[in-house]
């Protein structure tokens, strides 16, 4: 049994039909309206006071060896070895330009750290390149750095202001130009151009100045680099600020910024050769000046102009020697300036890239050194010193370091050997040549000297032209493809979208809370409830009634009232095979208390009356009894009755005013034991009596949902009257009615629907019988039916 019961109580607890859904939501139109009207009119809300942002982008070409790029003034000197030595990469570069330190550097030139500001009601008015007036300062103090400093400038006549700080302290009045003394530091306020043609005379305008690093970071934030294609250098840029102009100045500076670094960056390996070889140069020249002085001292001392060799045939066999060892000599020189060099200098310098250029190991671990030191220094812009790839690049540093000392080492053994090579060689011929005079020997020794300076001194002449050349044709690192522009309409907020938006939360935000509330109230509402779940047969509807001891009598012409006669109408159905002569025993309850069978059983009895017909009206609910509540009664009724022997019935039953043959049979006082109360065979007499002196008897009686005192006398009913009441009765419960009527508990059992809203399209107006097809009903509904009912049903008939 109680499995039936929980089963019956899942079957009855959800599901509504698609047409009662919809009659639902139709139903609550308004509601959809308002939350349109509202959402809507917030949305122009927040467009008129919202401030619109645009975007602002702009393209350019980054040359990029591994995928090529645009040609430039050094492809023409691209045999030069000292043109060679810095590449870029796409990626790394992308990275330079989003870099904290170019943005910084960025803001700080542009002065975007300064923000000036027309004050609204609701909201204020940058006035980028519009400020009728210009803020600069001269000095900050310590601690106000990483501050945000506002002031308020009011025009105050001619050529003064008055300023006030950020809480409208004034801080006085002063001239245009005149150095401000500030807590904050020491700044200068101009007025400009546009002060004149500025809309409002005379001008209030707040002037932010926020930290350089702070206005970066937000304009780090919203910049966006990315490449336009996979197999292109072309990259890019775009901002989203709510100042177009100044999007686009931001973009551009950046460039700008970006290319003047990078032609530094190329600069610093030609400057730092250039120098080298300066001073190699003045070194050159004063050892030359001394070899040419000894060997003009030398021919003045001897009264000599030109030796010539008694043997020209062993001299020209030894020159060839003698070319050799002078250009050993050089090499070794060169080598000795190159190890002196090394040793001087420290692990940031960069080391000379085109000096030894007959040993290609050598020029390019060189190459490679100075590679390196020019990205360990540029990451060291951007990270510190201790950063894991700064820690890697240094030790790639000095392992290349001490691979250009081993190389230069052996080159020296190399040169050394030959050397020893050249001189033996040499000797031979000295040694055949031995009568060639002493001044002859010592003019060649000066000479040779003279020849090995003059030498080094044009080899250095040389690459000081070529690093001239590369410093005057260094050119930027990005073409600019597009300039930076600013789309005219704004990204967001996207008027369409958020009107677009709007409605449907209009729409949606009701249809949640109506979906919400549906869900959460399981509760009866009318007759399409009940139909689609239970089989019991329906009497009809009883409207809302706006008083609550409502008697009917001849002349009520309210929906209640006429529902009840039409429910008087549809009972006469039910008493077929009552015997005649017999009254016709109408019992009325509920499932649960405070459904409003006491009101329907004292109106359908009042209603009944009025027909001419003799009808008592029984209080037979003796735990909580109502009766009283309608009826102007003794206390003294049914349970004193039962309870005694010396009570005549004719006494206790009580003619009501206003009515010729209605009588009223009250529940008396609440017995401590109502079971077995009705259980006395008295209760049997007491009907077969009743039976025999009127017409009709409604009997109302307890909720059979609570006690069994219902189910005790319900053989003495020739009909039940089963009250559910509309909004207020759980579906779940629907399983106790639909329980007794399978088990035929209550004999000639129907239901009627109580307190129903014919506003919301519950029920079916006044009511209407549905009890075996028997009846019509009022129908009045088809009077007062609502414009989207009418939509429903014509579909349906189309349908």
């Amino acid at each position: 049994m109680e499995s039936e019961i929980t089963q019956s109580t899942n079957k009855f607890s959800s599901g509504n039909s698609i047409e009662a859904q919809i009659n639902y939501y139709l139903s609550n139109w308004k509601w959809f309206v308002l939350g349109v009207i509202v959402f809507v009119s917030g949305a122009y809300v927040y467009l008129r006071y919202s401030i619109p942002q645009y975007s602002a982008s702009t393209t350019l070409m980054i040359k990029d060896e591994k995928k090529g790029g645009v040609a430039t003034e050094q492809s023409a000197f691209s045999d030069l070895a000292v043109l060679s030595g810095v590449k870029s990469n796409l990626d790394n570069e992308i990275e330079v330009i989003k870099s904290l330190t170019m943005i910084k550097e960025t803001v700080r030139v542009l002065g975007l750290n300064v923000s000036y500001f027309n004050e609204g009601r609701v909201k204020s008015e940058e006035l980028y390149k519009k400020s009728p007036v210009q803020f600069n300062v001269l000095n900050i103090k310590e601690g106000f750095e990483q501050r945000t400093l506002i002031y308020k400038v009011i025009s105050s006549g001619a050529n003064q202001f008055e300023l006030f700080d950020r809480s409208d302290v004034k801080l006085g009045t002063f001239q245009y130009g005149q150095t401000l003394q500030l807590k904050e530091g020491t700044a200068v306020l101009f007025e400009t151009d546009k002060a004149n043609t500025f809309k409002e005379n005379p001008f209030k305008v707040m002037v932010q100045m926020r930290p350089i690093s702070s206005v970066a970071g937000k304009f780090k934030g919203k910049l966006n680099v990315k490449k336009v294609g996979d197999r292109t250098t072309i990259v890019e840029l775009s901002l989203i600020d709510p100042v177009k102009e100044k999007a686009e100045d931001f973009l551009n500076g950046l460039i700008r910024v970006y290319n003047q670094d990078v032609v530094a960056d190329k600069n610093l390996v030609f400057e730092n050769t250039s120098k080298f070889i300066n001073d190699r140069l003045k070194i050159i020249e004063d050892e030359l000046e001394g070899v040419e002085k000894s060997a003009e001292a030398f021919k003045i001392r001897n009264h000599v102009t030109d030796i010539t060799s008694e043997s020209s045939l062993y001299l020209s066999s030894a020159s060839d020697f003698e070319r050799k060892e002078i250009e050993t000599e050089t090499k070794l020189k060169v080598v000795d300036v190159m190890e002196e060099y090394l040793k001087k200098i420290s692990k940031d310098d960069l080391i000379p890239a085109n000096i030894l250029t007959t040993d290609a190991s050598a020029s390019g671990l060189i190459e490679q050194y100075n590679k390196l030191v020019l990205e360990r220094n540029r990451m060291l812009k951007n990270a510190g010193p201790q950063n894991a790839v700064i820690l890697t690049l240094n030790k790639k540093i000095d392992a290349l370091r001490l691979d250009i000392d081993e190389v230069l080492a052996k080159l020296r053994v190399q040169l050394e050997v030959m050397r020893k090579d050249v001189a033996y060689q040499k000797a031979v011929f000295n040694g055949k040549i031995s009568k060639i005079p002493t001044l002859e020997r010592e003019a060649r020794a000066l000479g040779r000297q003279q020849q090995i300076k003059e030498a080094l001194y044009l080899y250095l002449l040389q690459k000081r032209e070529e690093t001239a050349i590369s410093l005057a044709v260094t050119s930027p690192n990005a073409k600019v493809v597009d300039p930076a522009i600013a789309l005219g309409s704004p990204v967001s907020p996207q008027r369409g979208s958020i009107y677009m938006m709007s409605l449907a939360a209009g729409l949606l935000v009701p249809f949640g809370v109506l979906y919400l509330l549906s869900m959460l109230d399981n509760k009866v509402k009318g007759r399409a409830d009940i139909e689609s779940k239970l089989s019991i047969p329906i009497l009809g509807d009883v409207p809302h009634s706006d008083s609550n001891d409502e008697i009917i009598s001849s002349s009520s012409r309210s929906a209640s009232a006429e529902a009840i006669r039409i429910v008087r109408t549809n009972l006469e159905f039910l008493f077929n095979q009552v015997p005649e002569g017999q009254a016709k025993t109408i019992f009325v309850t509920s499932t649960i208390p405070k459904e409003g069978k006491t009101f329907i059983a004292v109106n359908l009895a009042g209603t009944i009356a009025l027909s001419g017909k003799k009808v008592l009206v029984v209080g037979m609910d003796i735990r909580n009894p109502k009766l009283e509540n309608y009826l102007d009664l003794n206390p003294v009724g049914v349970t004193n009755y039962l309870s005694t022997n010396d009570l005549e019935l004719s006494d206790l039953i009580q003619k009501q005013p206003g009515f010729e043959a209605f009588y009223a049979f009250p529940s008396g006082v609440i017995p401590p034991n109502p079971a077995e109360l009705l259980m006395n065979k008295k209760v049997n007499l007491l009907f077969e009596k009743l039976k025999k002196e009127f017409d009709y008897i409604v009997v109302d009686t307890a909720p059979v949902s609570l006690v069994t005192d219902t189910l005790l006398i319900a053989h003495h009913a020739h009909s039940f009257v089963y009250v559910t009441r509309a909004n207020y009765l759980d579906k779940r419960m629907l399983h106790v009615p639909d329980l007794l009527y399978r088990e035929k508990k209550l004999p000639n059992m129907a239901i009627l629907i109580n307190d129903t809203d014919i506003k919301k399209g519950y029920g079916y107006g006044y009511g209407g019988y549905g009890y075996g097809g028997y009846g019509y009903g009022y129908g009045v509904e088809a009077q007062n039916k609502k414009w989207y009912s009418a939509i429903l049903d014509k579909f349906k008939k189309e349908a």
